[in-house]
């Protein structure tokens, strides 16, 4: 929430996502592990492909890890699936980021 907030994160990823998602949709942005809504924002662009074939532009905008193995780690943790070099990501871009008071 912090990152959305002061700027450095223009960009969500996703992993095994089923939501079909599109380019000009709102979404609620929600702080984790609260679930409490904190704001809105608009999808500008979504990018699929495999992690091991995301380049630093796909990564602008998002949290960094110190290396692959890490971001496979928390991913693996976050979504209770194995994550992979191989496994397909989903990059939600978004901007008109409106926060709640």
């Amino acid at each position: 929430m912090e990152l959305i907030k002061n700027g450095k994160k223009t960009s969500t990823w996703r992993f095994f996502d089923d939501k079909n998602l599109a380019v000009g949709d709102i979404v609620t942005l929600v702080k984790r592990p609260e679930l409490v809504p904190f704001g809105t924002a608009k999808i500008e662009a979504i990018i699929e492909k495999r992690l091991d074939e995301l380049t630093e532009e796909d990564k602008r905008g998002h949290e960094s890890y110190v290396n692959d193995e890490e971001m496979y780690k928390k991913f693996s943790f976050y979504y209770s699936k194995e994550v992979r070099g191989d496994t397909l990501v989903k990059i939600l871009r978004f901007n008109d980021i409106n926060l709640f008071e």
